[in-house]
């Protein structure tokens, strides 16, 4: 059954819609393009910018405009490389103001240039960041979803919230009135230039459950009721299972579901060409166990359909059927389990997204993790991103806490804070068992146990002399640090590298959770293996195992913006003056004591060189600041003039950092204030 069409808002909403974009693109600076990719931007641009100034333009031509200026902002190629931003998983993630960032069952759409993270946004979580260590049964009352816009999808700022409570639905009910609201994408319509969101629904005065299809005119406009769709074609039930958007390279938008009861069955349907308040009939691309987290992504021009166990929102490995065709509707494989999702249940996440990026140097895939339970320590809140390469026939998961990605290339690598061991917290199996995830059982008693460190869920006991280990296939060559937290009877943990070389760190006996960490372990390349064991009869529990390199192989150069959280700027983070990198520079205010402030992050401790790129262009001479390092005045320096706010230079000072977070102030000594900051390069720290 499908419910009646409410129709859709006139002109003059898409004609704001498409000042809006134009007012964006407007910021844009051409020294940061490819000339050969800024000439058919600029000249899209002035195309839509006559189209929205004209009162008498038709639907027709503002989408045309619309849709034509996005896609030359797609097509932009930046002048420089980028540089690696880091994703660091395991934590809860806030915007560029300091907030929360709410996104529960939602997903990441590219618009242009930029991406767009659209959520739920429910009170479990709020709840959930407040006291991580408890349960929160069920708490899943919507609140609205939010938008989020970031260049390097690492650094995210809030929008707008483009559905809340009071958001209708038709026939005069509104969200605030569903029973469920979650799982949701969106689709761009070329045709009537408006971007349609499909949102999972469950409303009793609406008809029951069903895909929800809101409308804006801009990617972080207020959407509007657009259709309410209670059965797709093909599908058994009505609604469906877990569901997600795939924008296929052709612009075309499916909706990848399951059925929703049983959840046995996945479907590819495609959104209506003509304007996308429709999903066509269902293609069944699998069948078999119940499945849930449908999502897809496509990787060296293959589909690849993805999805978890069926428990309860519990962790698993990652089921993926892989196209036999060309065509996202056509042929896949039987299923099999993704490589790498199976020793710590996929990061302890359930499949949530994918974010395919098409980089300057290389295709990269992010996988984008649900960890969300009824129980505490890791539930609605989390988001798990990692990436995903193609190596050899099939394509790797590969589970990693902190990773660094340069959004400009496509290029990744591991973090310098990388904890290699995984499931190092005990919370993948989510049950008691006798055999943890990840760790293979060597004799004697193993469980998991209620009541870990800082009161997360679970926590590793092995007793009877008993003992588990756990083999990383690959880790690089350097010095690294093992610690963890343990109570109750003595025990043992030993490390093994590839050459065979051991290193053992004794555990106490204690009554008490208590950290105990074995420093400068020399690694080489290759398989490393760690051996949990109890002494004697006791048991040893243990929890928050970690294996982190702390040798001193950072890249130099290492680069932090001035406009990128969480530096602060005291004063505007402007654009208008050309040159500057990344997507703007600090104006700071025209004050003493108006100072920016950069936190730096190296992975050892030493001297490093800093090099502050600036701009002045006042004729009234030098700048000068003090240099405050972790709240110590270390010197001062003389920003001389430059001759033109456009003419950057930089200037390089020493200073001595710790290993990990340093705070680099550049304090201002006159009124004058700072000249106009761009970013610093913080070179390798020497011990």
């Amino acid at each position: 059954m499908e419910l009646q069409d409410q129709g859709a808002a006139a002109g003059p909403v898409v004609d704001r819609g498409l000042k809006y974009l134009v007012s964006d693109y407007q910021t844009r600076t051409p020294t940061k393009y490819t000339a050969d990719s800024w000439k058919p931007f600029a000249k899209a641009l002035t195309a839509a910018a006559d189209v929205a100034g004209d009162t008498s333009a038709t639907t027709s031509e503002v989408a045309d405009a619309k849709t034509a200026l996005m896609t030359a902002a797609a097509d932009l190629k930046a002048a420089d490389e980028g540089t690696f931003q880091t994703i660091t998983n395991n934590t809860f993630w806030n915007d560029t103001s300091g907030n929360p960032i709410y996104s529960q069952g939602g997903g990441v759409f590219k618009f242009g240039d930029t991406y767009y993270w659209y959520g739920v946004h429910y009170t479990g979580a709020e709840l959930y960041r407040a006291n991580p260590t408890r349960k929160y049964d069920g708490n899943v009352s919507f609140v609205s979803i939010p938008v989020y816009s970031s260049k390097d999808l690492v650094n995210w700022k809030f929008e707008n919230r483009v559905a809340t409570r009071s958001t209708g639905v038709g026939s005069g009910a509104n969200l605030g009135g569903a029973g469920w609201v979650g799982r949701l994408g969106v689709s761009y319509n070329e045709n009537t230039g408006k971007y349609v969101l499909a949102v999972q629904m469950w409303h009793t005065g609406r008809g029951g459950h069903g895909v929800l299809l809101l409308q804006g005119d801009s990617p972080t406009d207020t959407f509007d009721y657009g259709y309410f769709q209670t059965q797709i074609t093909n599908s058994p039930t009505t609604g469906t299972g877990d569901q997600t958007v795939f924008t296929d390279d052709n612009g075309k938008d499916y909706l990848i579901f399951s059925n929703r009861e049983g959840r046995s069955r996945g479907f590819v349907a495609k959104f209506r060409e003509s304007d996308s308040l429709r999903i066509e009939p269902g293609v069944e691309i699998r069948r078999g166990a119940g499945r849930e987290g449908n999502a897809m992504f496509k990787l060296d021009g293959k589909y690849y359909h993805a999805a978890s166990d069926l428990h309860g929102w519990n962790t698993s490995v990652n089921y993926v059927n892989e196209s036999t065709s060309s065509n996202v509707q056509g042929s896949y494989s039987s299923e099999y389990v993704l490589a790498g999702t199976e020793m710590d249940y996929s990061h302890v996440t359930q499949t949530g997204f994918f974010v395919t990026v098409k980089g300057t140097k290389q295709n990269t895939v992010i996988y984008a993790g649900d960890r969300w339970a009824d129980f505490a320590w890791n539930g609605i809140g989390y988001n798990q991103w990692v990436p995903i390469t193609k190596t050899g026939a099939r394509p790797q998961f590969h589970s990693v806490s902190q990773w660094q990605f340069n959004a400009t290339t496509g290029e990744w690598r591991v973090g310098p804070a990388n904890n290699y061991i995984l499931n190092p917290d005990i919370q993948a199996d989510r049950i008691i068992v006798s055999s943890v995830r990840g760790w293979r059982n060597l004799g004697g008693s193993v469980t998991n146990v209620n009541g870990g460190v800082n009161g997360s869920r679970f926590a590793l006991q092995v007793s009877n002399g008993g003992g588990v280990e756990q083999r990383i296939e690959s880790v690089p060559a350097g010095t690294y640090t093992l610690s963890l937290h343990a109570r109750g009877s003595a025990g043992q943990v030993v490390i093994t590298g590839a050459n065979g070389s051991q290193r053992t760190l004794g555990i106490p006996a204690s009554s008490g959770w208590a950290k105990r960490e074995l420093t400068g372990i020399a690694l080489p390349s290759g398989a490393a293996t760690v051996t949990v064991r109890a002494s004697g009869s006791g048991g040893v529990t243990v929890d928050q195992l970690s294996l982190v390199k702390t040798s001193a192989d950072a890249p130099s150069g290492q680069r932090y913006e001035a406009e990128t959280a969480p530096a602060v700027c005291q004063g505007t983070i402007d654009s208008n003056q050309a040159g500057f990198s990344g997507s703007g520079f600090c104006n700071g205010s025209a004050a003493a004591g108006a100072f920016a402030q950069f936190t730096v992050t190296p992975a050892t401790a030493g001297t490093a060189t800093v090099a502050v790129r600036f701009a002045n262009g006042s004729t009234s001479g030098a700048r000068p600041a003090n240099l405050i390092v972790n709240g110590s005045t270390v010197g001062t320096v003389s920003f001389e003039s430059t001759g033109a706010w456009t003419t950057w230079t930089t200037k390089t000072v020493t200073v001595s950092l710790n290993a990990g977070s340093n705070t680099i102030r550049l304090d201002p000594t006159t009124a004058a204030g700072l000249p106009n900051v761009d970013y610093l390069d913080v070179g390798a720290a020497a011990g």
